[in-house]
């Protein structure tokens, strides 16, 4: 029978340098996309961010805010800048534009604790005469809340004042006295109040500080 060569280890050493050599390379390619990779998922995922962050908190260039309160300055604009719109596209409201009016949104309450269905709340804030305003409540998708009384928001022209021309609306799941608002059990909450002043045309970063706006505060969470 006719025996097979036997590779000897001066034979060997080449293709054993020739793999080791092949592998090192295979390793840094894979080094060189694993880190390629990387740099673009963190690249993705800061630009997600700060597009999220851009269209639902905004910057001062596109927001100005009071207290829990935020206003985009150019709502309703056909020059409105596109995370303007984003924002409001994905809340789903269709907005008064800023340069007869000026919407304030609020997802927190004056402590900065989020809005929820589950506490119980005051907004309180004074009328102020030759100003039309209104206040709606929405879960956090922009939604107006279902109830039985088809409730949803106040106005200047159906708010209930005190004597000295303040009011206080009740944000709750269960029946209030007075001025109430229901949120059933709509989980987080938004706050709209819409203001708009009879005697300007303009409203916004050019006008002078705007009036005091409501103070959102919590009562009580179940």
């Amino acid at each position: 029978m006719e025996r097979l060569p036997v590779l000897s280890h001066s034979a060997l050493t080449p293709i054993h340098v020739g793999l080791h050599r092949l592998q090192k390379r295979i390793s840094m390619v894979l080094g060189i996309l694993g880190d390629w990779a990387a740099f673009i998922g963190a690249v993705l995922i800061l630009g997600l961010a700060s597009s999220w962050y851009m269209i639902d908190v905004g910057t001062g260039l596109t927001t100005e805010k009071h207290g829990p309160w935020i206003g985009w300055t150019s709502a309703g604009r056909l020059d409105a800048d596109p995370y303007t719109r984003a924002h409001f596209a994905r809340l789903g409201t269709l907005q008064l534009t800023t340069e007869i009016a000026i919407t304030y949104l609020a997802y927190t309450d004056s402590e900065g604790n989020r809005l929820h269905s589950s506490c119980e709340y005051v907004v309180e804030g004074r009328d102020t005469a030759n100003t039309w305003w209104s206040l709606t409540v929405f879960n956090d998708r922009g939604e107006l809340i279902s109830n039985a009384t088809q409730r949803h928001a106040f106005t200047s022209q159906t708010i209930a004042l005190r004597p000295d021309g303040t009011f206080a609306v009740t944000l709750s799941r269960e029946a209030s006295p007075g001025n109430w608002l229901p949120t059933g059990g709509a989980g987080r909450l938004a706050l709209m109040y819409t203001t708009f002043d009879a005697r300007s045309n303009l409203l916004g970063k050019d006008q002078a500080e705007p009036k005091s706006l409501p103070v959102i505060r919590r009562v009580q969470c179940r």
